[in-house]
């Protein structure tokens, strides 16, 4: 049967745990609506991304 190697404590485990959480997301204004839009992402109000307007196929 296996047994752990050393026995590690709530505190090196939650200072490990703690890396592992969620990170600030950096919002910018789109270049042509000025909405907040995620980097490198389309944006979802006026579909532009890098300067170019998405055309629906419909």
């Amino acid at each position: 049967m296996a047994v752990p190697k050393k026995h590690f404590t709530r505190s090196k485990v939650g200072k490990k745990r703690s890396q592992k959480g969620l990170k600030k997301q950096d919002i910018q204004p789109c270049p042509q609506c000025k909405a907040p839009a995620l980097p490198h992402r389309r944006c979802t109000y006026c579909h532009t991304y890098a300067w170019s307007k998405r055309t629906s196929t419909t």
